[in-house]
């Protein structure tokens, strides 16, 4: 089903968007914070492989024991938040990070592991709590134009923070790599402690009570939690298939070109959906995706892989930003944080799920395999969420079309994801 947002299509919602009290300082600092966020996974890894001396499959487990930190640590903390608010939040995790990554470097690889677990446990959630505060400082009515732009942030932050890491560790060491992501986790943390912003609409602090999980989490929540994972799968085994592709076909210089069309096309969809008066539903955007991921395993030289990953980028930002909304528009006011801690799970969850199962089937066959197994699943797995969705739904307003709400003046913000 479709939904209809009158008065706030084009440059106009995201006008409106950024013109709340509060939302462009919000997005501005969010940004920089994404930017170390993006920089860490590639900074650890070249840390294992260059100066421990160890090979990528014992960084992939350093990453996996962080991974599962993450997937823990997100609602416990998003709980935290609900119950104590941001800035204990942000102090506890602000002192985690700083002692995980100042440490870090001088860290043995065992001791490594178990601090890449700690330190994914007690780790800054940035991107939830910026979905989190952006949930609650814009009106439904503006969410889409909020979580596309978002996830356009996003984006940029991954085409930087990576190639920023991935610099400093070669040109310089890997330790200085490393406290240059601590410290920058540290300063974006600074400034959202000392902006604060609102993780709860105004109506509803009062309320601290979470009330029982079964009154909140149902189908409908479920089954948007599960396009999401399925999203992140579909995004993860394509990136990893497409490297693995070109590195085969002996084409990997042209991986950060391919990479750029791919992500442009994201950016590009991301802006047509946050500027569209009517979108598809979340289960459609990830069900179109997983079905164009497909396409990408006839994939052969590097312009083909570069024009064939063209229709799947345009539906990445779309997808993950309908999976914030959708959530978001879910999740009680009581317990926003503990559900959008969910939803960083979720998205943790598929990474974790996508990179093994994509990298043991481009072993045992080809990139071209994983990719068909990839995008079926991802498929399916949208389809099985949309119907879980529908029956959900029956005795409630249904997922995408929320009732109308009155025009407001200016901007409004909602967070994405991912």
């Amino acid at each position: 089903m479709q939904a209809t947002d009158e008065g706030t299509a084009g440059l106009a919602g995201y006008r409106a968007v950024l013109g709340l009290p509060g939302v462009a300082s919000l997005t501005g600092i969010a940004f920089l914070a994404r930017i170390p966020a993006s920089a860490a996974a590639i900074t650890l890894t070249l840390h294992v492989v260059l100066t421990l001396d160890h090979g990528y499959a014992a960084a992939g487990l350093v990453g996996a024991s962080a991974t599962v930190g993450m997937a823990i640590g997100a609602p416990l903390l998003g709980r935290l938040v609900d119950r104590r608010g941001l800035r204990t939040m942000l102090s506890l995790t602000l002192c985690a990070e700083a002692v995980f990554w100042t440490v870090t470097p001088w860290l043995s690889y065992p001791a490594l592991l178990v601090g890449a677990l700690l330190g994914g446990l007690l780790g800054m959630p940035v991107y939830s709590v910026v979905r989190q505060s952006l949930a609650a400082m814009v009106p439904p009515r503006l969410r889409r134009p909020a979580f596309a732009f978002d996830s356009m942030s996003v984006e940029m932050s991954y085409i930087i923070g990576p190639a920023v890491g991935t610099l400093i560790a070669l040109q310089l060491s890997t330790s200085t790599a490393m406290w240059v992501v601590g410290s920058g986790f540290v300063v974006s943390g600074v400034a959202l402690w000392l902006l604060d912003p609102p993780t709860r609409s105004a109506e509803s602090r009062a309320d601290t009570q979470p009330g029982r999980v079964r009154e909140w989490l149902d189908l409908r929540l479920f089954a948007a939690l599960l396009a999401t994972t399925a999203a992140v799968v579909l995004i993860f085994g394509t990136e990893l298939s497409m490297i693995a592709g070109l590195q085969s076909s002996g084409q990997p210089a042209a991986i950060a070109v391919v990479n750029a069309v791919w992500c442009l096309a994201s950016l590009t969809g991301g802006f047509l959906y946050g500027a569209a008066r009517r979108s598809p539903s979340l289960f459609v955007l990830v069900a179109a995706m997983g079905v164009a991921t497909l396409l990408v395993a006839f994939g052969a030289s590097w312009w083909s892989y570069a024009l064939l990953l063209v229709p799947a980028g345009l539906l990445c930002a779309p997808s993950l930003a309908a999976g914030s909304e959708a959530v978001s528009t879910l999740a009680p006011e009581h317990a926003r944080g503990l559900v959008t801690g969910l939803h960083g799970s979720a998205i943790t969850v598929g990474a974790a799920i996508s990179t093994p199962i994509s990298g043991l089937l481009i072993d045992v066959a080809s990139p071209a395999v994983a990719v068909v197994a990839v995008g079926s699943a991802g498929t399916t797995v949208a389809l099985i969420a949309a119907l879980l969705a529908r029956r959900g739904g029956r005795r409630r307003l249904p997922l995408t079309d929320p009732a109308p709400v009155p025009a407001v003046v200016g901007p409004s913000v909602d967070p994405q994801p991912i």
